[in-house]
């Protein structure tokens, strides 16, 4: 059996969240093994520290289906429990698409990595074709897998989503949002990464930023609510400038788990 840390990331206070499995004997796991440690446990993401005695330790993500190059909440979890339950100072950590600072603050989380994504113009029908109202803007970023970013005019609107994920299958993730001063209300849909919807999504903020920068404001901070209409109410405070982006959150801890992750019985 392989043992799992468990925390939530971003959460409110101690409720809510982004459940994160955080995997560090990780030796005998070859990428078969560590998909299949991912599906069983089910979360949107769970991570291996594949060189955890390197400098900085190396981080593999991988969500249900396949894994990635960057994620936020596995990345701010995983600085997080190698900070607080580990106790090492671990400045940054490297993963598929490179290395990110990280900061441990309080009771917070967080990681900083140069706001240098690929905005281009969305495609403002799709949402319709998922039986959503149409929004008054929408972006493509490269994260580097494409984010497609929706806005629409008020909360009441996300929080009254509810798209046909057949129409959005292909589409690797949705990031639907209003904002309103430095307040964001948001939901994500990663269908096509086995995550229908998603408690709250740091890399989803990261393109958030990027698409604010291309917009012109080139700092800012933002607090993003997400994950109410699932149960799992989690906070992300978003901060850009002079080309830098941090993502940050509280960070909780849930019981270890034990999986089996694909080996015999």
């Amino acid at each position: 059996m392989i043992s799992v840390e468990v925390v939530r990331v971003f959460s409110r206070g101690n409720q809510g969240g982004n459940p994160l499995g955080v995997v560090e004997q990780t030796a005998a796991l070859d990428d078969t093994r560590m998909q299949a440690i991912a599906a069983e446990l089910g979360f949107s993401e769970t991570t291996f520290i594949t060189q955890s005695d390197r400098t900085p330790p190396f981080v593999r993500i991988f969500t249900p289906k396949f894994e990635l190059a960057f994620a936020g909440h596995p990345l701010v979890g995983t600085a997080w429990v190698l900070g607080v339950l580990r106790r090492r100072a671990v400045p940054e950590l490297e993963c598929g698409m490179g290395r990110v600072q990280t900061e441990i603050r309080g009771d917070t989380s967080w990681i900083r990595l140069p706001l240098d994504q690929s905005v281009g113009a969305g495609n403002p029908t799709l949402p319709a074709l998922a039986g959503m109202p149409s929004p008054s803007r929408a972006w493509t970023v490269a994260m580097p897998r494409d984010y497609l970013l929706f806005e629409f005019e008020s909360a009441d609107q996300i929080s009254a989503l509810d798209p046909k994920m057949s129409a959005l299958g292909e589409h690797f993730l949705i990031h639907a949002f209003a904002r309103s001063g430095n307040q964001v209300r948001a939901r994500v849909f990663a269908p096509a990464a086995g995550v229908p919807e998603d408690p709250a999504t740091g890399s989803a903020a990261v393109a958030l930023a990027a698409v604010l920068q291309a917009e012109g404001q080139d700092a800012g901070q933002i607090e993003i609510s997400q994950g109410d209409e699932m149960g799992c109410p989690s906070t992300i405070q978003l901060e850009w400038a002079a080309g830098q982006v941090r993502i940050g959150g509280t960070v909780v801890q849930d019981p270890a788990r034990q999986v089996r992750g694909g080996a015999g019985a």
